[in-house]
């Protein structure tokens, strides 16, 4: 039955097998098939599909999927930099250039800096002849050095001549394992190269001459959006109109990132992004507006088909909107000339279409998503409300539970893939707010925008309304997220593993539903005939297929659970310090957090972003939950500098904590009287540091504190200069042996040296072992620590410095690095290395660096 179901849409069987070559192209490279050979491929399947030659089916299906193998891989081999030759010549990274085109997208302003994309024509480097480009895209940061600088940039646009002076540089590829990659990403985005200038006194901007043309329908675009962005401003009260631009225009510049971050986790995001929710509401409104104005049916489609291309212009063009309003469009067409309205025919035919436009649409996570649940939807909504008919009653609980359970569960693997959580409140939150805010907000609140465009008072009145029950909104993701105990952390799954949940799926359902067809009139335990020759137990199938898929879950959350191995991850977070610990028994200890400095003049408030880069927020708290860390059982911050404290915030507030260990000190300051309030506020127990006896962690891994010294911990001192009192401490772990230091100067080495001196059994019971077998060298390689003594006393093979690529401290010191070599040290450095991992095997250590020249 469903092959047959299947076999009568040959669009999507063919759309099926083009994503299919597009897969295998990802992973693996035929060299001999080019576009030509595509195109004789493509021939053949025409040939053999007109003449109906007997098997033809199964070849034309392979032929296809040769065809769409060879097309992605002639698209990406097409996807260099103009700049390719000379590159192969000489390094560009780092060159002063010029750049001359013009703006090809709006420039954004957040703080000191614009940025935009720039439509390069060519390109001049120094004492030499300018390069053409033809017009290749350059992603571009200008640093705003006044707050006059501000209104200037704002002032240019899409389309603008510009010739710009600024340092060219390659885009950083990914500097942790599983890290984001930017050059992937702008690669992606058919972009290669960055520029960086100070100053708008380094571009020469000229406006664009006014013509008709695409650039100029682009410009009133952003014109438009820029207007109805600040007639938001005016009809929403403050807090509210990121999240109602969000949801109207798909603007999210002005979204309060601690609001998407609760509704990310509560699995809402797709509330804020524009799909077919916003499509829907757009077509019923205009619909019901030329329906009271008496217009024919053929005439309102029609318009509906125009209107709709610049709606999705409008909206932001996300690879989302752009599939909710080529469905439409295609099925308002076929619904004025009277043509098949068959839903999967039609999303076949645009994801067709999105995909031969731009194949890395198929590595877009809003692309995947938007398809997915709306495959699920059309096909399993109403399937599952069959199902659940001798269950629920009534026809509104039914359908806003299938609806519901179908998009969590077709998404729920994606969404883990790429945002490693999932809140078991999540089919509450959306069965509750999804409702609420499309049938009420939404609408609501474009009505709102549309009277505000007229007249202000009555758009703000609307919008008063509208921001009363968003507080209520607000309140319930509040109360909802704020359960910590039903937010599970999941590390990225396997595609394996994706393709069998999806498998284990469609089973379960398929046995549902035979169990549903002979639920009438047959006993408990169905047995159905298989070929008229022997009885199949389809219950028992049922509880197999279910604990297996439960299996698979299970094996999915913790891959790692019965890996005996310990790892040791020297995470690059730039100039700080940033270690995560797992041990055999999948223990988690976090030391020091990394952190972003910055620095701000008096009068430099205007210099603040809204939604700054910070090192917890933006990195770490991503790595930990893409390695399936689900509780750190001990945070160990060293000391309160703000390169080894500042990302600790994010991962307190965002994953659970079972201990605190830190140095016993407080340094004044807003950001650590935050994260100790976080502490406290979240109950963790803190443990200021003292030398101590042995601390067991699992049953191969122990830890003991070597510093600082003191034992009275009932009083808490306030200091300023943190290094000195840096928490150092061994750690043992499967016989082998680490010495964590954070910024310790060489006086506490002394220190440290001198009392295990004097109380050799602390470390060991045999006296004069000080051996370890790896250690984490102070302050990122300053020639403030790691002297010769302290070197000569511990006797490390390995040696891990932290330190950021380029810093401006002149790390790790030339000094530091000659006495290493000097003891036969072997160093691996993260500003070179990128990310170190050590792993503890039987037979040893084993390290893994993420080399930045791959």
């Amino acid at each position: 039955m469903y092959m047959q179901m299947i076999m009568k849409r040959p669009v999507v069987i063919g759309c099926c097998l083009w994503i299919t070559g597009y897969m295998l192209a990802l992973y693996t490279e035929l060299q001999w098939l080019s576009l030509m050979t595509s195109a004789l491929l493509l021939a053949a399947l025409i040939v053999i599909y007109a003449l109906r030659l007997p098997g033809r089916q199964p070849l034309c299906a392979l032929l296809l999927v040769g065809v769409a193998y060879g097309y992605f891989q002639w698209t990406d081999q097409r996807n260099v930099s103009a700049l390719l030759p000379l590159a192969q010549q000489q390094t560009l990274d780092g060159s002063e250039v010029t750049l001359l085109g013009r703006f090809s997208s709006p420039v954004t302003v957040d703080g000191d800096r614009a940025s935009f994309t720039m439509e390069a024509g060519s390109i001049r480097f120094p004492s030499a002849e300018a390069f053409p480009l033809g017009g290749e895209s350059v992603q571009v940061s200008l640093r705003l050095l006044q707050q006059e600088q501000q209104a200037v940039a704002s002032g240019w646009r899409r389309g603008d001549a510009i010739t710009l002076h600024g340092t060219l540089r390659s885009p950083s590829p990914a500097r942790n394992f599983g890290g984001f990659d930017y050059r992937r990403y702008l690669r992606l985005h058919h972009t290669h190269w960055l520029l960086s200038a100070k100053g708008v006194d380094q571009a020469q901007v000229e406006p664009a001459a006014a013509r008709l043309s695409v650039v100029q329908l682009l410009r009133w675009n952003d014109e438009l959006r820029g207007a109805l962005s600040s007639r938001m401003d005016l009809i929403f009260p403050a807090p509210q109109a990121g999240f109602m631009k969000s949801m109207l225009i798909g603007q999210t510049d002005d979204l309060d990132p601690e609001r998407f971050q609760q509704f990310s986790e509560l699995g809402l995001t797709h509330i804020l992004a524009i799909s077919g929710l916003n499509i829907a509401v757009f077509l019923g409104v205009c619909i019901w507006i030329m329906r009271r104005l008496r217009l024919a049916k053929e005439t309102y489609l029609l318009i509906c088909i125009w209107l709709l291309p610049f709606y999705i212009l409008l909206t932001g063009a996300s690879p989302s909107i752009v599939r909710a309003g080529l469905m439409s469009i295609i099925a308002l067409y076929a619904a004025r000339r009277g043509l098949f309205k068959d839903v999967l025919h039609i999303m076949a035919i645009v994801a067709w279409i999105m995909l031969l436009w731009d194949p890395y649409f198929l590595l877009d996570v809003s692309f995947q998503l938007s398809f997915l649940v709306t495959l699920g939807l059309i096909v399993g909504v109403q399937r599952v409300n069959d199902l659940l008919v001798p269950w629920l009653s009534s026809a509104i609980i039914r359908n806003t539970t299938s609806i519901t359970l179908v998009s969590q569960m077709v998404s729920f693997p994606v969404s883990i893939y790429y945002f490693n959580q999932f809140s078991l409140l999540s089919w509450l939150a959306n069965a509750i707010l999804v409702p609420i805010i499309s049938m009420i907000v939404f609408p609501a609140g474009l009505l709102a925008l549309v009277l505000g465009m007229i007249y202000i008072p009555a758009g703000k009145s609307i919008g008063l309304l509208i921001s009363w029950l968003n507080e209520v909104i607000f309140w319930m993701t509040d109360k909802l997220q704020h359960l910590q105990q039903f937010k599970l952390l999941w590390p990225s799954p396997s595609l394996p593993w994706i393709a069998f949940y999806y498998a284990f799926l469609i089973l379960i359902y398929g046995l549902c539903m035979r169990l549903s067809q002979q639920a009438g009139g047959e006993p408990p335990i169905i047995l159905v005939s298989v070929k008229g020759k022997k009885k199949v137990n389809l219950s028992k199938w049922l509880v197999c297929a279910t604990g297996a898929f439960l299996l698979l879950l299970w094996m999915g959350y913790s891959p790692e659970r019965f890996n005996r191995s310990g790892l040791v991850q020297f995470i690059d977070v730039g100039q700080g310090d940033a270690i995560l610990i797992r041990t055999p028994y999948g223990r988690h200890i976090l030391v020091d957090g990394g952190g972003t400095l910055t620095f701000r003049n008096p009068g430099e408030a205007w210099k603040i972003r809204k939604d700054p880069y910070e090192v917890g927020q933006k990195m770490l708290v991503p790595l930990l939950k893409k390695r399936g860390v689900h509780q750190l059982d001990l945070v160990v911050l060293t000391h309160e500098d703000a390169d080894h404290s500042g990302g600790l915030q994010a991962v307190i507030a965002q994953m659970p904590v079972k201990q605190f260990l830190f140095n016993g000190t407080l340094k004044p300051g807003a950001s650590i009287e935050k994260l100790f309030d976080t502490l406290l506020t979240r109950k963790v127990p803190l443990l200021p540091a003292n030398i101590s006896n042995w601390i067991q962690i699992d049953p191969l891994t122990r830890l003991q504190v070597l510093y600082p010294l003191e034992k009275d911990n009932r009083l808490i001192e306030i200091v300023k200069e943190q290094n000195a009192q840096s928490v150092v401490f061994l750690l043992e772990m499967q016989g082998t042996r680490w010495l964590f230091t954070g910024d310790m100067e060489k006086e506490s080495e002394a220190v440290v040296v001198d009392y295990l001196k004097e109380h050799p059994s602390l470390i060991d019971q045999e006296q004069h072992n000080h051996k370890v077998d790896v250690l984490k060298i102070a302050h990122h390689g300053s020639k403030t620590s790691t002297t010769p003594g302290w070197l000569d006393f511990w006797k490390p093979s390995w040696a891990v410095i932290s330190v950021g690529a380029m810093n401006s401290y002149g790390h790790p010191a030339p000094d530091v690095l000659s006495r290493l070599e000097e003891n036969k040290v072997q160093v691996l450095r993260t500003d070179q290395m990128g990310e170190v991992q050590l792993e503890v095997r039987k037979e040893g250590i084993h390290s893994r660096i993420k080399i930045m020249d791959e």
